[in-house]
């Protein structure tokens, strides 16, 4: 038997499991996924509206007409109630329609493409701020960050100054993967031969947690990265000091493409031009053709044939001389 005070501890065991959850999604340090965030609660509480009234009428009809509370009125052939009904399903409907008033504007407002208007709840965008451009790189099994205006790129490292709008562009080397920094925004999908945007901020300083959210393969559960949230001073240094690093080569990336398990942090001082554009077309290599060409010859070959459709058949097809036998004429 289970003492009196210890069956009371059981109903409070589910307490302290989560007291050890980390609410970082709904406690961001970005102001988009604070937004997102706001959304989450906002889209609850609504729902809740519903959700509570019923479960409490539930028990209030269960005690109300139970087997021995004879007092209740009892009416076997009651079928109808207008008001009953508008209140049942008006109630619901106008909830459903604020919900999807609401998920409408967030859908445009958080859309992952969209450059940003904020800083933050309390601070636009200033006129003529260039974003940070970050190229992301979903690899076998970890991350690689290319600052291209800088002219650096890391391995499962990521470093951005606060209150610095970032504009990130993604792609994958092999299968789709899932950038996500709960603290900072949304996960976006990383697809081989396509690139994906997120423009986002970080507004405090601190080191945040981020990993792929969707099964990769083997060394899914260990693809994860730390995102340095710093001061614009403190990311100069950082520049600075990376740029002391060895060079990222094509021939480099081909090698560390490989699947690797728990890769550790790597810096490059230099990358070469145009790296990203060459994976996103997935030619680095030398000698393979890239997508983008490859479309391109393609839509000129389907060009031409439509045009050569469109032509009059004479036109088209190359006139052959005849000889016509002439009648011999009387001298």
């Amino acid at each position: 038997m289970i003492p009196p005070l210890a069956r009371r501890g059981l109903f409070l065991a589910p307490l302290l499991w989560l007291a050890g959850c980390n609410t970082v999604v709904l406690n961001p340090s970005g102001d988009i996924a604070a937004q997102q965030a706001h959304l989450v609660v906002v889209s609850t509480l609504l729902m809740l509206l519903i959700i509570v009234p019923v479960m409490f009428l539930i028990c209030l009809f269960a005690w109300r007409y139970r087997k021995s509370n004879t007092s209740a009125e009892y009416k076997p052939d009651w079928d109808h109630s207008t008001k009953l009904e508008l209140l049942i399903w008006g109630a619901p409907l106008l909830i459903i329609i604020v919900l999807g008033l609401i998920t409408w504007i967030y859908t445009h407002l958080l859309d992952p493409y969209r450059p940003l208007s904020r800083i933050d709840e309390n601070r636009p965008v200033a006129v003529g701020v260039k974003p940070l451009e970050v190229q992301v790189v979903a690899m076998d099994w970890k991350w690689m960050f290319i600052y291209p205006e800088q002219g650096i790129a890391t391995v499962n490292e990521l470093v951005t100054p606060i209150d610095v709008p970032v504009r990130f562009h993604m792609t994958s080397s092999t299968v789709m993967n899932a950038f996500y920094i709960p603290a900072l925004a949304g996960m976006v999908y990383t697809m081989p031969g396509m690139d994906t945007q997120l423009n986002a901020v970080m507004n405090k300083v601190g080191v945040y947690d981020g990993f792929s959210s969707n099964y990769s393969g083997a060394g899914f559960s260990d693809m994860k990265f730390k995102y340095h949230g710093v001061s614009q001073a403190d990311f100069d240094s950082w520049v600075a000091k990376t740029r002391a690093s060895g060079a990222l080569t094509r021939a480099g990336y081909l090698d560390l493409d490989k699947p690797t398990i728990k890769h550790p942090i790597m810096h490059f001082g230099s990358v070469d031009k145009g790296l990203y554009d060459l994976v996103l077309n997935r030619c680095v290599a030398e000698g393979s053709t890239c997508i983008n060409a490859q479309m391109e010859q393609d839509a000129m070959r389907m060009q031409a044939a439509a045009t050569a459709k469109e032509l009059p058949k004479d036109v088209c097809e190359p006139k052959v001389a005849t000889a016509t036998a002439q009648p011999l004429r009387k001298e």
